[in-house]
C-alpha cells in the first residue's frame, strides 16, 4: 500500500497524522540531519540540552513527543524545554499570550471496535485492539504570561563535571555484564553483555559515555527485561529497527545526563529511511520503545526522577 493510499483508506485522520509525523522525520534524514541529533549541534540553541516535561505535572514526555518537542524549541528558539496546554495555563495562574501557535503532540492508545467485541465472543478469541493517535496542543512555557518564576525560568544545564561520573555511575548500577576492551563495540544477545572498547580509542572520551549507552539501549531488549525482537540479521529491516530504537535511546539518555547526543551510526540513515517508507508507524514505535529502553536505563539513577510516560499521553501505537 502506498502512502497516497493509506490517505485514502478509512480513518484518515489517523492515517494522516502518522504520515504527517513520519513525512516530517524522513524529510529531516533525507537533508543529513538527524531529529534526535543535530539540534544540539547548531550555535542557534538556546534552550539547555534536556528532556521536555509538562510544566504543570513535571513529568517528562515520551516517544514520538520528545521528537516533536525538541523539533518545535530549535524551529522557534526557546529557551526552555516546560510545555503546558492552555487550560493548564490558566490553572497556575497564567495564560497563553494572544496570538501564539501552539505545537501538536500525540496522545496514543488502543480501542477494540464493536464488531471485533462480537467477533471475540462468537469465537471465545481476544478481541484486537486498534492503534490510534489523538492531537491536542501544547505551548512552551516562553509563550505565557503570568506563570509562576520557577516555570517561567529555564533550569540551568547541569555542571560539565558532573557528567562523565555519573554515565559511569549509571553503567554500573543496571548490573548489565559490561565489557570493557577490543576494537568495535557491541551487544551480544545470545550471551546477554556489552562490549565497548577502552575510552583511549576515542577521539573524545565522551564519545565512550554515548557508545556505552547506545549498546546498553540493545541490552534493555533482552527477554528478562523489555524483550524486544533480535530476530534480524545485518541489512534486514528488523535489524535497522533496532538501531534506531538504540540510537533514540541514546539521544534520550544523553539529554537526560546533560551530554550532548551524536550520531552513532549515520550509515544506517539510508536503511531506516527505507523502514520509514514502507511503514508510517515505525518512527511512533521505534520513539515509544526507545522511551522505554531510556526509562528502564535511568531508573538505576537514585537522583533522577520525572522520567516515564507524561499524564497526558501513553504508549505509543
Amino acid at each position: 500500500m502506498t502512502r497516497q493510499d493509506r490517505r485514502t483508506c478509512p480513518g484518515p485522520d489517523r492515517a494522516s497524522l502518522y504520515d504527517e509525523i513520519t513525512d516530517k522525520i524522513i524529510g529531516e534524514l533525507e537533508a543529513g540531519r538527524l531529529p534526535w541529533v543535530q539540534p544540539w549541534g547548531a550555535a542557534a540553541v538556546k534552550a539547555p540540552l534536556a528532556m521536555p516535561q509538562n510544566a504543570a505535572t513535571g513529568r517528562r514526555y515520551s516517544g514520538i513527543n520528545v521528537l516533536i518537542l525538541w523539533g518545535a524549541v530549535i524551529e522557534h528558539g526557546f529557551p526552555g524545554q516546560s510545555w503546558l496546554t492552555f487550560r493548564q495555563a490558566l490553572s497556575l495562574g497564567g495564560n497563553v499570550r494572544k496570538g501564539e501557535r501552539g505545537t501538536t503532540v500525540v496522545y496514543a492508545d488502543r480501542f477494540t471496535p464493536e464488531d471485533e467485541k462480537r467477533r471475540a465472543r462468537e469465537t471465545g478469541d481476544e478481541p484486537d485492539r486498534i492503534p490510534f493517535l489523538k492531537r491536542f496542543t501544547v505551548f512552551n512555557a516562553a509563550q505565557c504570561d503570568g506563570l509562576p518564576e520557577e516555570i517561567a525560568v529555564a533550569a540551568p544545564p547541569p555542571a560539565p563535571g558532573l557528567i562523565e561520573p555519573r554515565a559511569e555511575a549509571l553503567i554500573r548500577a543496571t548490573s548489565i555484564d559490561f565489557r570493557i576492551g577490543g576494537d568495535r563495540a557491541f551487544y551480544m544477545p545470545s550471551q546477554d553483555f556489552v562490549q565497548v572498547p577502552p575510552p583511549q580509542a576515542y577521539f573524545e572520551p565522551i564519545n565512550w559515555h554515548r557508545t556505552a549507552l547506545h549498546e546498553l539501549g540493545h541490552a534493555t531488549g533482552h527477554p528478562s527485561r523489555l524483550d524486544r525482537d533480535f530476530s534480524g540479521s545485518f541489512g534486514t529491516k528488523k535489524y535497522a529497527f533496532e538501531e534506531l530504537v538504540a540510537e533514540i535511546n541514546a539521544a534520550f539518555c544523553c539529554a537526560s545526563l546533560g551530554i550532548v547526543p551524536t550520531v552513532r551510526h549515520a550509515d544506517y540513515i539510508g536503511s531506516w529511511l527505507e523502514v520509514l517508507r514502507e511503514d508510517n508507524r515505525a518512527i511512533v514505535r521505534a520513539a515509544s520503545q526507545a522511551s522505554k529502553a531510556a526509562d528502564w536505563i535511568l531508573s538505576f539513577l537514585p537522583d533522577v526522577d520525572g522520567i516515564g510516560t507524561a499524564d497526558d499521553e501513553r504508549e505509543a501505537a
